[in-house]
């Protein structure tokens, strides 16, 4: 059995065939999109998180509209670059949107990727400390909010507060018990999903990763997995771990599919993002008895226990939900997904 959920990019624009033209339409359609799933049967709505760019940014409205509309699904980011992140604030909000989801949040985080403008995170006030990097911040600033999260009282009280206050130290509030515990990092090295599990953090693994061995992005990925499990192994964790990959899969069932992802690439990619030699991963886009064997070849999905579907948000929410609807019915089962 697999978790299967979907992941928008939320990216909105005036072209002509859009049906994402601002961003109240993306807002609204992906709340739409997350209800029209939980109907469908699917286990997760995911949300990317991207600043100075017109795609979905600030998540924990987004996620608390969604958790208010649903009962049923998990709810969650991948990721929240966290070198842009109050961990104080951060922790309140999650806690509140965890809380009006009935505990339903799984929440990526991470260090980060390229964004749209250079050092992105200076104008929301934040800076590396001398002597280290971007990247060093933003799993600081991870370590923190996770650390947040364990409910423990660390700040000293007011002798004469303006409301009553509980005995001893306090923490931040409201707190969500166990959303600790649904924490995720995004990692894109093989060093950094071990460092996660010495955390206690889930896993999610992207569509691309540095390229480490040269080898296909799948049997890199399903290599860095084993690594995580194996470390998480070492640490001495008392619960299972959870691990996510999110590939872009169609399952080419009527005209309409064929025209928009039939002549789709079905290859990886290697290029230099973030100054990283980096191999994206391929999409896959076939018939559905094709593309059950084309993904049981996937070393990667197989050792993953969660797989996330993107979506193309900007073909709105009836055709994403067949998308998603195509996976489930024509594809999952053979797998023995479902």
């Amino acid at each position: 059995m697999k978790k299967i959920g979907f992941l928008s990019f939320g990216h909105w624009s005036d072209a002509p065939h859009s049906a994402t033209r601002s961003a109240s339409d993306v807002l609204l359609q992906s709340i739409d999109l997350a209800v029209a799933a939980e109907e469908l049967g699917v286990d997760g709505a995911y949300f990317r998180v991207h600043h100075f760019a017109r795609q979905l940014a600030s998540p924990f409205p987004l996620l608390a509209a969604v958790g208010a509309r649903t009962r049923r699904i998990e709810i969650g980011t991948g990721v929240i670059d966290m070198r842009y992140e109050n961990p104080f604030y951060m922790a309140e909000d999650a806690g509140a949107a965890d809380l009006i989801s009935g505990g339903r949040l799984q929440l990526g985080i991470s260090r980060g990727s390229p964004e749209q403008v250079i050092e992105g995170w200076r104008h929301f006030g934040y800076a590396p400390a001398e002597g280290t990097s971007d990247a060093d911040m933003g799993r600081r600033h991870g370590e923190v909010f996770f650390e947040l999260l364990k409910g423990e009282g660390f700040a000293r009280p007011n002798p004469r507060p303006m409301f009553p206050n509980p005995p001893g130290l306090l923490r931040l509030e409201p707190f969500s018990a166990g959303l600790r515990e649904r924490i995720w990092w995004g990692s894109a090295s093989n060093a950094t999903a071990i460092w996660a599990a010495q955390q206690g953090m889930n896993l999610q693994s992207s569509t691309l990763k540095a390229d480490e061995t040269g080898e296909p992005f799948h049997v890199q990925q399903a290599r860095q997995i084993r690594a995580y499990r194996a470390a998480w192994k070492e640490a001495g964790h008392a619960r299972e771990p959870r691990v996510s990959v999110s590939r872009s899969i169609f399952a080419l069932v009527n005209d309409q599919d064929r025209r928009y992802f039939g002549a789709g690439s079905d290859s990886d990619q290697v290029g230099v993002i973030d100054n990283m030699r980096a191999v994206f991963g391929r999409s896959y886009a076939a018939e559905p008895d094709r593309l059950v064997e084309q993904l049981r070849a996937d070393e990667a999905i197989a050792e993953a226990d969660t797989l996330l579907l993107t979506v193309p948000n900007q073909l709105g929410v009836d055709y994403n939900a067949h998308v998603l609807e195509s996976i489930l019915t024509h594809v999952a089962p053979a797998l023995g997904w479902r």
